[in-house]
């Protein structure tokens, strides 16, 4: 199993959310990512379904795995995820991560998770309080907070996510992941970086430009945080 908790720990990473990407040139941006210093790539699955649209599937992590050695964080926004994490392992994820939202007890499919021989994570949605999740903090490697609804690049950032961070940072283990996606810019990085995240998934904000000089201008923000 990669130990993707130990390749973030002492340090705030970026995690480029493949999404933004251009899917022409999918190999190229993730050599160009992988040039510039990033240590993993987030993918995110959609089925329509829990959220209004449809992103990419089996194939393509397929495809992603076969590029790259970088650990891959799978973000499942899926309305029935037990369903398909055996695939996804099998596919390539090295973190599977699924919804609070999606599943009433998640400490069932951590396990299937691990037993998978990849990391377990937990999501929650804006509207979501945050306290719903603290039976569960503990029994994943990652939270994800998301500071946008999630289905669409490009939206504003939920401001009630920093507090969303400061609480889970406050109960959570040592070596919990906190990440952070939605809404993650120039504007924002920083105030979720002192709110306790450590993993931060910049889509628009990474890809919406040159990628290397945009991964380095993100990635000085948080190492002068």
């Amino acid at each position: 199993m990669i130990d993707i908790v130990e390749i973030v720990r002492g340090g705030l990473r970026l995690n480029p959310s493949l999404l933004a990407a251009d899917f022409a040139n999918l190999e190229s941006d993730i050599r160009s990512l992988e040039r510039v210093g990033a240590t993993i790539l987030h993918l995110d699955i959609m089925d329509g379904h829990f959220v209004p649209n449809i992103s990419f599937g089996v194939p393509v992590v397929e495809a992603i795995r076969r590029v790259t050695e970088l650990p891959l964080d799978v973000h499942l926004m899926l309305s029935q995820p037990e369903e398909y994490l055996k695939i996804f392992r099998q596919a390539g994820a090295d973190l599977l991560s699924i919804h609070i939202e999606a599943v009433s007890d998640p400490r069932p499919l951590f396990d299937k998770i691990r037993k998978l021989g990849a990391l377990s994570g937990l999501v929650l949605n804006p509207p979501t309080p945050v306290e719903i999740i603290e039976p569960f903090i503990n029994d994943c490697e990652l939270i994800l907070t998301m500071g946008v609804m999630p289905g669409f690049g490009g939206q504003s950032f939920d401001i009630g996510t920093l507090d969303k961070l400061r609480y889970i940072k406050k109960i959570a283990k040592p070596d919990l992941l906190i990440s952070v996606d939605g809404g993650v810019g120039d504007k924002t990085i920083k105030d979720c970086a002192e709110a306790g995240a450590n993993l931060f998934v910049t889509g628009t904000a990474l890809f919406n430009g040159e990628l290397e000089q945009r991964f380095k201008h993100l990635n000085n923000l948080l190492k002068n945080e």
